[in-house]
């Protein structure tokens, strides 16, 4: 009973603070990078959902749900060895998937209250990807946050597939 509670009574504050923007504006990101925005899975506001542009990344359904994740068909998980989350806190999430032709990757961040989440691919070579979670505090003057932290699935498209490289996430924080 107090977990139901406890979701109508989030479900109430998401609403509320609600203000229908998308993370990952053009021109925040560094070169080379391809942010995505904080929209849930298979939601009309994920890039590259619509069909318009094939190349772009779409975000698979993985369910983010704090027990064992929903994994669809056509997306494989990173082996846990080969996803190097040693610079993160506990804050986010160790695991990372990949889908479509193999350059697609999805990374969970964190957001929640005036807190937006976006990710950045910062470096790419022969052996490793290094995606940046980037958290950004977006605190209009004269308004309330709540202080909510919650997962938010993040995809990148990255040059080639990820194959056998290792994956570093990092994490930085930006205020906007």
């Amino acid at each position: 009973m107090r977990n139901a509670v406890a979701a109508v009574a989030l479900a109430v504050v998401l609403v509320g603070c609600s203000s229908g923007t998308q993370s990952g504006a053009p021109g925040s990101s560094s070169p080379g990078a391809t942010p995505t925005g904080t929209s849930a899975p298979g939601s009309s506001g994920t890039p590259g959902s619509s069909g318009a542009n094939p190349t772009a990344p779409v975000q698979p359904p993985v369910s983010i749900s704090e027990e064992k994740p929903v994994v669809p068909p056509g997306v494989t998980p990173v082996a846990p060895d080969k996803v190097d989350t040693t610079s993160l806190s506990d804050t986010y999430r160790d695991e990372a998937y990949v889908f479509g032709d193999g350059r697609d990757v999805e990374v969970f961040g964190v957001g929640g209250g005036c807190k937006e989440a976006r990710a950045e691919i910062t470096g790419q070579s022969a052996d490793v990807v290094q995606i940046t979670l980037v958290t950004i505090t977006k605190q209009p003057p004269g308004t309330l946050c709540t202080q909510e932290v919650r997962q938010v699935p993040l995809t990148v498209r990255l040059d080639a597939p990820l194959g056998n490289r290792r994956l570093v996430l990092e994490s930085r924080e930006e205020t906007g």
